[in-house]
């Protein structure tokens, strides 16, 4: 079982603080969420860690069965230019990568991230897992893994909401599962 102490230090170490300890059967997962990937989302089809080079929904629900422990973590920023977003999320998406690392060399062989938004480790994404140039770090989503961010965000009392200006302080999440 996960030293569930020694990874705080680790998450906090690391200055990952806004987090909550998780049980993954708990994530909430739908297939609308696919289908707003499929019909909403600029990547879809266009990235190696998003759909549809993910798993299916059933899938997806079977993977978090078949953990015990997780973390949900939350980014909050501000951006003056919303443009900025993606690059931003990279940045975080690379530090989460050695998170997981830090957490799988800490023992825990099943240690597996959802970034917090579309991989982007690449400049130009090769839209295939097959040719994916950072087959090791690439991530999917919690949303290319069919995950209701926010029923799950709220389910375990992070704040969430629908921003109608793109200005506004926004909530993004990742989560590590653990074992």
């Amino acid at each position: 079982m996960a030293n569930q102490e020694l990874l705080q230090k680790v998450f906090n170490r690391m200055g990952f603080k806004e987090f909550r300890w998780i049980d993954p059967k708990e994530i909430v997962v739908a297939q609308w969420v696919r289908m707003k990937c499929m019909f909403g989302c600029d990547s879809y089809g266009k990235n190696a860690s998003c759909p549809p080079n993910t798993p299916s929904i059933p899938e997806c629900r079977t993977i978090f069965d078949s953990y015990k422990l997780g973390t949900i973590f939350r980014f909050s920023k501000r951006l003056d230019d919303p443009e900025e977003r993606h690059e931003w999320t990279k940045g975080v998406n690379k530090e989460l990568h050695e998170l997981e690392k830090q957490v799988f060399n800490a023992g825990h062989y099943k240690a597996f991230m959802l970034f917090v938004d579309n991989c982007r480790l690449c400049r130009d994404c090769t839209s295939s897992r097959a040719s994916c140039r950072n087959k090791k770090m690439a991530r999917p989503s919690p949303e290319a893994m069919g995950v209701d961010v926010f029923d799950t965000a709220t389910k375990f009392g992070l704040s969430i909401n629908v921003l109608p200006d793109e200005h506004q302080e926004m909530n993004m999440y990742a989560i590590l599962l653990i074992e």
